[in-house]
């Protein structure tokens, strides 16, 4: 958050993101957070994070099969 805190939001809750300048990240539920990263940055988290998503159902499926 803007004050330091550290807190994580589920990404898949997220309705918009916008700039107004600070970034705004509003949920589905309209609640929302104004947070220090930029929105390139929250996007690269996002992806990264589904990555090591789909990197371990990969290693499930691959260690089932056996």
């Amino acid at each position: 958050k803007r004050n330091h805190e550290k807190f994580l939001v589920n990404h898949l809750q997220i309705e918009h993101i916008e700039c107004i300048p600070e970034v705004k990240i509003t949920m589905m539920n309209h609640d929302y957070y104004l947070v220090r990263e930029t929105t390139e940055e929250i996007i690269h988290k996002i992806a990264q994070y589904n990555a090591k998503v789909m990197d371990i159902q990969r290693e499930i499926s691959i260690v089932d099969k056996r």
